[in-house]
């Protein structure tokens, strides 16, 4: 019984703590063109606005009229709400919350090998994650180890990899990063192998984590009446860029570029 309860407030422990996370995510977001957002003011339902954000960043209030919003965060829109109420004298004690209901100001690049390719547009928690789900996912030639390129705060645009397998198979949620406005994410093409020889298919194909030789004969179809596991070389390229051909063991693992070699049994 004690074990459960201290599980139950581990796991609400998380969840407030996510819950805080994307509640100073969206505090921080700042609103722009075409932004959708809902506005109430506390006691006066009559006040309660749906706005779409206007090219110039304004919305039309009930009583204040235009209202300029782009640039702000959303309590900064919250404030400058409630000032126009009372320094117009609408009300004396003005409460404003303000919900985002749709972000579109801000948008991301989803380029490379992904169904979908575009620009999305992204929330206040939006992570590399959900913009290659809204991109469609990544393509069968797409590589699991992906780019994400952006500029950081002196303008400086940098690069960083992210390998989504172990993201996804270890649930490292800390490499999932959080995207912001003019990120590009690029999904390049998986790194292929190559089988030739006595197999049924050969061909190229894409190289997963941790692929042996033998699962890489397996993938071409596996060997022909012909072929045999006996001798099999490949032809792969040295840290000097000087392609080699060496014999290998079929519990071997399978580099980025190796061209697999199967001969033919001479019995």
């Amino acid at each position: 019984m004690k074990t459960n309860k201290a599980a139950l407030i581990r796991i609400v422990m998380v969840a407030m703590c996510w819950l805080s996370m994307a509640t100073y995510a969206a505090d921080e977001y700042k609103l722009g063109v075409g932004d959708v957002v809902r506005v109430n003011v506390y006691n006066n339902p009559d006040l309660t606005t749906e706005a779409q954000l206007a090219e110039d960043g304004s919305i039309s209030f009930p009583l204040v009229g235009k209202a300029l919003l782009g640039g702000l965060s959303k309590s900064d829109a919250e404030a400058r709400l409630a000032k126009m109420l009372t320094d117009g004298g609408f009300l004396k004690q003005a409460q404003v919350n303000l919900l985002i209901l749709q972000y579109r100001s801000q948008q991301v690049s989803v380029l490379g090998e992904v169904h979908k390719p575009g620009k999305y547009p992204i929330g206040a928690t939006s992570t590399v994650t959900d913009l290659i789900a809204q991109a469609g996912g990544i393509s069968e030639k797409g590589s699991q180890v992906i780019t994400v390129v952006r500029r950081d705060k002196d303008g400086n645009q940098t690069k960083e990899k992210i390998d989504l397998g172990n993201l996804l198979d270890a649930g490292n949620v800390g490499e999932n990063l959080q995207v912001s406005a003019e990120d590009i994410i690029f999904v390049p093409q998986a790194p292929v192998f190559y089988v030739y020889g006595e197999v049924q298919k050969p061909g190229a194909y894409p190289l997963d984590r941790n692929m042996t030789i033998r699962q890489a004969l397996s993938v071409g179809g596996g060997l022909t009446v012909r072929g045999t596991e006996r001798g099999l070389r490949v032809t792969r390229r040295g840290p000097d860029g000087v392609m080699r051909t060496e014999r290998v063991d079929p519990s071997d693992l399978v580099k980025e570029g190796d061209v697999v070699q199967v001969k033919e049994s001479l019995f």
